[in-house]
Protein backbone atom coordinates (compact mmCIF):
# COMPACT_ATOMS: atom_id res chain seq x y z
CA UNK A 1 0.00 0.00 0.00
CA UNK A 2 1.47 3.65 -0.85
CA UNK A 3 1.49 6.00 1.65
CA UNK A 4 1.06 9.51 0.63
CA UNK A 5 2.32 11.88 3.31
CA UNK A 6 1.87 15.57 3.69
CA UNK A 7 2.82 16.86 6.85
CA UNK A 8 1.37 20.80 7.80
CA UNK A 9 3.01 20.51 11.05
CA UNK A 10 6.32 22.15 11.95
CA UNK A 11 7.69 19.05 13.71
CA UNK A 12 9.53 16.65 11.19
CA UNK A 13 8.06 13.26 11.38
CA UNK A 14 11.17 10.90 11.74
CA UNK A 15 12.03 8.23 8.83
CA UNK A 16 11.81 6.02 12.11
CA UNK A 17 8.30 6.84 12.69
CA UNK A 18 7.34 6.61 8.77
CA UNK A 19 8.94 3.48 9.09
CA UNK A 20 6.58 2.26 11.97
CA UNK A 21 3.67 4.12 10.37
CA UNK A 22 4.19 1.75 7.07
CA UNK A 23 4.30 -1.46 9.19
CA UNK A 24 1.26 -0.23 10.77
CA UNK A 25 -1.08 -0.13 7.55
CA UNK A 26 0.72 -2.72 5.98
CA UNK A 27 0.14 -5.22 9.40
CA UNK A 28 -3.65 -3.99 9.35
CA UNK A 29 -4.07 -4.79 6.01
CA UNK A 30 -2.61 -8.25 6.21
CA UNK A 31 -4.71 -8.99 9.28
CA UNK A 32 -8.05 -7.72 7.56
CA UNK A 33 -6.80 -10.21 4.38
CA UNK A 34 -6.40 -7.15 2.06
CA UNK A 35 -4.51 -7.16 -1.29
CA UNK A 36 -4.95 -5.19 -3.50
CA UNK A 37 -2.65 -2.73 -4.04
CA UNK A 38 -3.93 1.29 -3.32
CA UNK A 39 -3.01 4.15 -1.15
CA UNK A 40 -3.69 5.87 1.41
CA UNK A 41 -3.31 9.77 2.17
CA UNK A 42 -1.64 10.38 5.99
CA UNK A 43 -1.54 13.58 6.72
CA UNK A 44 -0.12 15.54 10.06
CA UNK A 45 -1.28 18.72 11.25
CA UNK A 46 -1.47 20.88 14.18
CA UNK A 47 -4.45 20.97 16.65
CA UNK A 48 -5.78 24.36 14.90
CA UNK A 49 -5.92 22.60 11.91
CA UNK A 50 -8.09 19.66 12.96
CA UNK A 51 -10.36 21.88 14.91
CA UNK A 52 -10.87 23.69 11.84
CA UNK A 53 -11.34 19.91 9.95
CA UNK A 54 -13.72 18.75 12.74
CA UNK A 55 -15.81 21.41 12.36
CA UNK A 56 -16.38 21.56 8.82
CA UNK A 57 -16.80 18.00 8.45
CA UNK A 58 -18.52 16.83 12.21
CA UNK A 59 -20.24 20.04 12.88
CA UNK A 60 -17.52 19.39 15.88
CA UNK A 61 -15.73 22.66 17.37
CA UNK A 62 -13.31 20.89 19.35
CA UNK A 63 -9.90 19.35 18.54
CA UNK A 64 -10.05 15.95 18.42
CA UNK A 65 -6.78 13.37 17.97
CA UNK A 66 -7.36 11.81 14.87
CA UNK A 67 -10.00 12.18 11.68
CA UNK A 68 -10.42 9.56 9.15
CA UNK A 69 -12.45 9.90 5.93
CA UNK A 70 -13.18 6.58 4.25
CA UNK A 71 -13.98 5.83 0.57
CA UNK A 72 -15.50 2.68 1.26
CA UNK A 73 -18.73 2.02 3.42
CA UNK A 74 -16.73 -1.29 4.69
CA UNK A 75 -14.43 -4.05 4.35
CA UNK A 76 -16.42 -6.15 2.31
CA UNK A 77 -16.95 -3.73 -0.43
CA UNK A 78 -12.82 -2.77 -0.47
CA UNK A 79 -12.62 -7.13 -0.51
CA UNK A 80 -14.58 -7.27 -4.12
CA UNK A 81 -12.87 -4.68 -5.39
CA UNK A 82 -10.28 -5.83 -7.92
CA UNK A 83 -8.55 -2.42 -9.28
CA UNK A 84 -6.36 0.01 -7.46
CA UNK A 85 -8.18 1.31 -3.61
CA UNK A 86 -7.64 4.59 -2.52
CA UNK A 87 -8.98 3.69 1.02
CA UNK A 88 -9.30 7.50 2.24
CA UNK A 89 -7.41 9.59 4.65
CA UNK A 90 -6.14 9.51 8.04
CA UNK A 91 -5.19 13.49 9.74
CA UNK A 92 -3.39 13.01 12.82
CA UNK A 93 -2.69 16.19 15.24
CA UNK A 94 0.34 15.77 16.22
CA UNK A 95 -0.11 18.33 19.13
CA UNK A 96 -2.37 16.38 20.27
CA UNK A 97 -1.02 12.93 20.28
CA UNK A 98 1.81 14.54 21.96
CA UNK A 99 -0.70 15.42 24.59
CA UNK A 100 -2.15 12.28 24.99
CA UNK A 101 1.42 10.71 25.11
CA UNK A 102 2.08 12.74 28.25
CA UNK A 103 -0.93 12.16 29.84
CA UNK A 104 -0.80 8.69 29.36
CA UNK A 105 2.53 8.26 29.99
CA UNK A 106 4.28 6.62 26.65
CA UNK A 107 6.03 7.90 23.48
CA UNK A 108 4.78 10.00 20.54
CA UNK A 109 6.18 7.57 18.33
CA UNK A 110 3.62 4.79 20.48
CA UNK A 111 0.76 7.24 19.91
CA UNK A 112 0.75 8.05 16.83
CA UNK A 113 0.97 4.35 15.53
CA UNK A 114 -2.31 3.78 17.63
CA UNK A 115 -3.99 6.46 16.28
CA UNK A 116 -2.91 5.31 12.62
CA UNK A 117 -4.39 1.74 13.89
CA UNK A 118 -7.91 3.21 15.15
CA UNK A 119 -8.00 5.08 11.44
CA UNK A 120 -7.19 2.49 9.56
CA UNK A 121 -9.86 0.63 11.15
CA UNK A 122 -12.62 3.44 10.58
CA UNK A 123 -11.13 3.29 6.84
CA UNK A 124 -11.80 -0.07 6.75
CA UNK A 125 -15.72 0.68 7.93
CA UNK A 126 -15.09 -0.26 11.37
CA UNK A 127 -16.74 1.97 14.22
CA UNK A 128 -17.01 2.77 17.83
CA UNK A 129 -20.82 3.70 18.62
CA UNK A 130 -21.70 1.02 20.94
CA UNK A 131 -19.83 -1.35 23.48
CA UNK A 132 -19.72 -4.00 21.38
CA UNK A 133 -18.03 -2.26 18.09
CA UNK A 134 -16.02 -0.55 20.59
CA UNK A 135 -14.72 -3.82 22.52
CA UNK A 136 -14.59 -5.50 18.80
CA UNK A 137 -12.10 -2.24 17.25
CA UNK A 138 -10.12 -2.37 20.70
CA UNK A 139 -9.22 -6.07 20.02
CA UNK A 140 -8.05 -5.43 16.27
CA UNK A 141 -6.24 -2.88 17.13
CA UNK A 142 -4.67 -4.25 20.33
CA UNK A 143 -3.55 -7.60 17.64
CA UNK A 144 -2.00 -5.21 15.40
CA UNK A 145 -0.34 -3.31 18.09
CA UNK A 146 1.03 -6.68 19.85
CA UNK A 147 1.94 -8.01 16.52
CA UNK A 148 4.59 -4.97 15.61
CA UNK A 149 5.47 -5.24 19.38
CA UNK A 150 4.17 -2.01 20.54
CA UNK A 151 3.23 -2.15 23.56
CA UNK A 152 1.46 0.75 26.40
CA UNK A 153 4.41 1.67 28.19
Amino acid sequence: MEILVDNHHDTEVSDELMEQLEEVIDTVLEIEDIHQQGEVSLVFVSNEEIRELNETYRDKDSVTDVLSFPQYEGLQEIKEEDCYIALGDIVVSLDRAAEQAEEYGHSLEREVCYLVTHSMYHLLGFDHMDELEKKEMRVREDTVLSELGIERD
